[in-house]
């Protein structure tokens, strides 16, 4: 693990803080606004003139797409610096309001924080479907792959002392939160959709889960706004300065390739405080399941890539949430059982790096 031990012991003795008061009601949320917008996208116009006699002649008419979708929520004597969470594959913005077993989630648990919380859709996806080019929706079973590639454990077993609810119901919420592309996806429309975001709300934090990783790292070379990054297990889009990439890492289940980046663009990733967070059950050795051993090859290439930004002066920390005594936790630590821990542990980074 990459992380000096003074922070990781006060990340703990916050986390035990956090723990300490959580049989109290929360009490009331107090927000002061919110709403919802459509930011990026594009619009085609069919060539020709729109007749009224003809409503379903395109000629003539518009198609606006391709836009990322984002609700709001400012509270009550807000901090400063919002914070912007961004979904991973397969998922949306409900990944960080209330977790499958009906607690509450990333979103109020930092609004009660008092952060100004902006919860993502990104294009082609969840509240943000709407594309400019066609898609094919399949119908595929395919939810026995996703719960062991999240590692909740190898089904039908969950992990012993995975941080997972035994509801029945629970895994039924988890797995109707995932939803499909309405349209290929294509991360360069991503990232320009979360940049145009941090163009209209200014200087803020970027909260990433899994594939929103490595297109956060691209939003970020993109946006000085991005003024730090917290990513949750990211899986992919690992950038290193040209002539230092290392070599793919293969597992069971794919070939991880790294992605080589001019210098200069490396180097405006190193302006910020960066943290990423893995969870538990991932292989030390190459293993036959592909569900946890592709996890083992991106610890690694993570672990390499923070070494490459602290190497160019960055500020990045790899926490491996086993290594500083937190089992337990699935691909989703921000709503597992103790994701107030883990929130506290990331309300802990934002105060060091006085992000608060």
């Amino acid at each position: 693990m990459i992380m000096r031990k003074p922070f990781s012991a006060v990340l703990l003795s916050g986390a035990i803080a956090l723990l300490a008061g959580c049989a109290t009601n929360p009490g009331a949320l107090q927000i002061q606004e919110q709403g919802s917008f459509a930011v990026g996208g594009s619009v085609v116009t069919r060539s020709g003139s729109f007749d009224p006699l003809k409503p379903s002649d395109p000629a003539g008419q518009t198609l606006h797409g391709d836009h990322a979708r984002v609700f709001y929520q400012v509270p009550v004597n807000a901090r400063p610096l919002p914070l912007v969470m961004w979904h991973g594959f397969g998922q949306f913005s409900k990944n960080w309001e209330t977790t499958p077993d009906g607690r509450e989630g990333f979103q109020t648990l930092f609004l009660r924080q008092r952060y100004p919380v902006y919860l993502i859709d990104q294009p082609r996806r969840g509240g943000a479907g709407k594309a400019t080019v066609a898609g094919t929706l399949g119908a595929v079973p395919d939810e026995q792959r996703w719960f062991n590639q999240f590692r909740l454990g190898n089904w039908p077993e969950l992990f012993p002392g995975v941080q997972f609810s035994h509801d029945p119901q629970a895994l039924n919420q988890y797995f109707r939160q995932m939803v499909p592309d309405t349209a290929p996806l294509d991360s360069n429309l991503n990232v320009a959709a979360v940049s145009a975001l941090f163009d209209k709300i200014g200087p803020g934090v970027l909260v990433t889960h899994s594939h929103s990783g490595g297109m956060g790292w691209s939003a970020a070379m993109q946006n000085p706004n991005i003024r730090a990054i917290v990513s949750y297990e990211p899986g992919s889009g690992f950038v290193f300065p040209q002539g230092e990439a290392p070599p793919p890492m293969v597992s069971s289940a794919d070939t991880l390739q790294p992605i080589s980046v001019p210098l200069a663009d490396f180097k405006k990733l190193t302006r910020m405080p960066i943290v990423l967070y893995y969870g538990d059950n991932i292989p030390t050795q190459p293993s036959a399941l592909p569900g946890q051993d592709n996890w083992r090859t991106r610890l690694a290439m993570a672990k390499l890539w923070v070494q490459a930004l602290n190497r160019h002066g960055g500020d990045a920390t790899l926490v491996h949430l086993p290594e500083i005594g937190i089992t337990g936790n699935t691909h989703f630590p921000f709503s597992d059982l103790n994701n107030r821990q883990t929130a506290e542990l990331m309300a802990r980074f934002l105060e060091a790096k006085k992000l608060d």
